[in-house]
């Protein structure tokens, strides 16, 4: 089963992420964010993943940094296997993404340290302060690691004008997302035509400026169908569509499945 959901702000909480079947790609691969930061530990497998609106691979040994409302998504096959680490909200870390490929095997050692350290204070008999302690020293790895590492590895093109456009355009996604704005007022806002932004989209992560918004609404959707027993129109509401027939139209071509038949099936873990 996928685990990928999100979590209390201001809690410690470590979540595998494994493969669910098509049924369940979305609980990792729809585009979302968080009240909190995330850490995503890759130990196997490899893929793609987007965070705010830049498409990069990851392979095993990677370290990925989500901060705060950065909107993301990975790609999850059956080899893969990692841990989001979902980070209180007072903690110390950076304002941007960061990717790290560890190719060191000490180094990589010494994070699969202090992962299970953690992993293993979140336990029922351990102590949460003890594992608040370990997350410092996971804080303190990575900046060292991020202090060390050689520039020419650093992506160079989310400094590009094109990858600083989509991040503020994804950022402005995840805080709006639940209201009717369209592609058209995001580009006004960004003084951009909605053309501009849609290449700009297509170049970072070959998505369009559209699909990174329906992908949004649509991880909210799925995760309120699942979750609550809020009626279906309600919902439909809550994210900004007219009338509850336009968001089961939307939510089927997006899906496969009518928003009944969805919450039915839990999200898919009838059918994983």
């Amino acid at each position: 089963m996928t685990m990928m959901t999100e979590l209390k702000p201001s809690v410690l909480a470590l979540t595998a992420i494994t493969y669910g079947g098509p049924a369940s790609r979305w609980r990792t691969e729809a585009m979302r964010s968080h009240e909190t930061p995330r850490l995503i530990h890759i130990t196997k497998g490899q893929g793609r993943i987007t965070v705010a609106g830049l498409t990069n691979g990851y392979g095993p040994n990677n370290l990925i940094f989500i901060p705060a409302h950065t909107m993301y998504g990975m790609e999850v096959g059956p080899t893969v296997f990692a841990q989001l680490l979902s980070l209180p909200s007072s903690t110390d870390w950076p304002e941007t993404p960061f990717h790290l490929r560890l190719r060191d095997v000490v180094t990589q050692k010494e994070l699969q340290n202090l992962m299970e350290a953690v992993e293993r204070e979140l336990q029922p008999n351990g102590d949460p302060r003890a594992a608040l302690c370990h997350l410092g020293l996971l804080s303190i790895y990575v900046e060292r690691q991020l202090q060390a590492r050689d520039p020419e590895t650093v992506d160079a093109r989310r400094n590009s004008a094109a990858a600083k456009l989509v991040a503020r355009y994804t950022e402005m996604i995840a805080h709006d997302f639940h209201s009717d704005r369209g592609v058209a007022d995001y580009a006004a806002a960004l003084n951009v035509t909605s053309t501009h932004l849609t290449r700009c989209c297509k170049q970072t992560c070959d998505r369009s400026a559209l699909e990174l918004l329906n992908d949004r609404i649509h991880f909210e959707a799925c995760t309120l169908l699942r979750d609550t027993h809020t009626p279906i129109q309600d919902v439909a509401k809550a994210l900004g569509f007219q009338s509850a027939a336009y968001f089961t139209r939307s939510f089927q071509e997006k899906s496969g499945q009518t928003p009944s038949d969805f919450r039915r099936n839990r999200g898919g873990l009838a059918r994983a």
